[in-house]
């Protein structure tokens, strides 16, 4: 028999077809993009046929769109609207140039991690922790490096034991935990993030963040508020991070009040920096506690997903393991584990940049909202409201930026960097943190990840660490992970397992 659980599904998805088909109908989207290509059909029924083929298949979808328009945008059926695609070089850096009041970051950011059931609006209309990310976060990299390295030290042999035999690792939880951890050390400080309860609320909090934001937009927008009621844990998350971070929050006033503002002790971290910026109700407990939340999902759910995919190449390319060691090992004995020594991995860098550039993680980032009516330079008119997005797997795998675009080659852009040195130009537009029309994972231009200098330092740390420290491989040896698609986002295998062990022949102690 039926289940009341089953009617009321069946009445949501009734309803929400109704809605659908009723906006398709009367609104205006569909008329205003009729000039641009279609990806499937407009028609209201066909149009939901289209839709769930693009859910099915994205990819497919959109390549066979380029292969019919390779120089025109065109647009998708996504949810409840349509998606307009830009692929080409010309078009991105139309994109790139446009200020935020004309084609918006922040709304699109609001609109993609709906911010009204999952960070809170004060997140994006008061961004103030941004600027501290790229500028103080950044420039404190030298001091604060030796200390994450000793935290994933730690970390590491609390997650993965140094055994002499194999051990069965689950990988992108287990990346999500130690990513945590060593990050909550430039976020909050020891000891808290060594506590179990603050790495799993911080790692729960982001996977309800992307829950969230993701099931709403299937639903009209007068069903969202009554959806989150059902689905939400984050507002329970973010009542426990207080309750664990209060404590801190505390003792650093005290310290404050006995000793200035800036004394000599003052702890080199995010929570420090948001504190002496915060005004208003934004120096209060909750909403601090919020900030270091919404800062901690951004940093472990990027970091893990890139990392694991570095992760799964490594254990699957086992050719790449000893040069890597090599590279290391000369410079680790030189420089230390030190923000210098990072700076001194060229191979590690390539590697960790290879694996971005073939799995990056989604088909389409970069999407910005029109705030008003704008024009590309090829003559295309966006209207306002219009959800924009860069298709960037086709700038990743053109033969215009790349030798057999669609080979891993681990040490691309250490060859990239020679050649560039050889004939005269500058080989830093070759490493991981540095954007380009051939680099978009970071995104591009001013919205460009303003995190990502301190997560390549991180990615770098954890892979010099296992290279030096394990040997890894895949359970199926030589057969990576299947990545997982949902729509147009691609997830690292969140099943699948590696193997690690101590590394073997290896008798000194780092």
């Amino acid at each position: 028999m039926p289940s009341m659980l089953d009617y009321q599904l069946t009445a949501v998805c009734l309803v929400t077809a109704v809605y659908f088909l009723t906006l398709s109908v009367f609104t205006g989207s569909t008329r205003k993009l009729r000039h641009i290509p279609t990806a499937g059909f407009t028609m209201p029924i066909l149009f939901l046929f289209s839709s769930v083929r693009y859910f099915l298949d994205a990819r497919s979808v959109i390549e066979e769109s380029i292969a019919k328009w390779p120089t025109s945008i065109f647009k998708i059926p996504y949810l409840l609207e349509w998606l307009v695609i830009i692929h080409q070089p010309s078009h991105i850096e139309d994109l790139r140039k446009m200020p935020e009041h004309i084609l918006s970051s922040l709304k699109a950011f609001e609109y993609v991690f709906q911010l009204a059931y999952t960070l809170g609006h004060h997140i994006n209309e008061n961004p103030y922790h941004v600027p501290i990310i790229r500028t103080q976060l950044t420039r404190s990299l030298p001091l604060l490096v030796p200390e994450i390295h000793d935290e994933l030290v730690q970390a590491f042999k609390h997650y993965i034991p140094l055994t002499d035999d194999w051990s069965e690792i689950k990988a992108l939880d287990t990346a999500m935990k130690i990513i945590s951890r060593t990050s909550n050390r430039a976020f909050v400080g020891a000891p808290l993030c060594r506590n179990p309860e603050w790495i799993e609320v911080n790692v729960q909090y982001t996977l309800d963040v992307i829950k969230v934001a993701s099931i709403p937009r299937f639903f009209p927008a007068f069903m969202r508020p009554y959806l989150n009621k059902l689905i939400s844990q984050v507002g329970k998350r973010t009542e426990k991070a207080l309750e664990l971070l209060r404590p801190v929050l505390k003792g650093r006033r005290t310290e404050r009040e006995q000793k200035g503002e800036n004394h000599p002790d003052k702890p080199l971290d995010i929570l420090s920096w948001i504190m002496d910026e915060a005004k208003g109700e934004e120096a209060e407990e909750w909403y601090l506690t919020s900030r270091v939340l919404a800062i901690n999902a951004g940093a472990i759910h990027t970091t893990s997903m890139g990392f694991t995919q570095a992760l799964y190449d490594l254990a699957a390319r086992q050719e790449y393991v000893q040069p890597l060691r090599e590279e290391v090992e000369k410079v680790i004995a030189r420089e230390g584990w030190t923000k210098a020594a990072l700076d001194q991995m060229p191979q590690v860098d390539s590697f960790l940049k290879e694996s971005q550039r073939l799995r990056p993680m989604g088909l389409n980032l970069m999407g910005r909202i029109a705030m008003q009516d704008y024009t590309f330079s090829d003559g295309t008119t966006i209207p306002a409201g219009t959800m924009i997005a860069v298709y960037v797997v086709d700038d990743h795998t053109s033969e215009e930026f790349y030798e057999n675009p669609l080979e891993f080659d681990g040490f691309r852009f250490v060859k990239k960097r020679q050649n560039a040195v050889s004939s005269g130009q500058t080989e830093k537009r070759f490493d991981l943190v540095t954007t380009g029309l051939d680099s978009l994972g970071f995104g591009h231009g001013r919205h460009a990840c303003p995190g990502r200098y301190f997560a390549s330092s991180e990615l770098k740390l954890i892979l010099a660490h296992i290279v030096m420290n394990y040997d890894v491989r895949t359970v199926e040896e030589g057969v990576r992970p299947e990545d997982l698609h949902i729509i147009d986002n691609c997830i690292p295998n969140p099943t699948a397992k590696l193997l690690f062990r101590r590394r073997q022949n290896y008798l000194r102690s780092h």
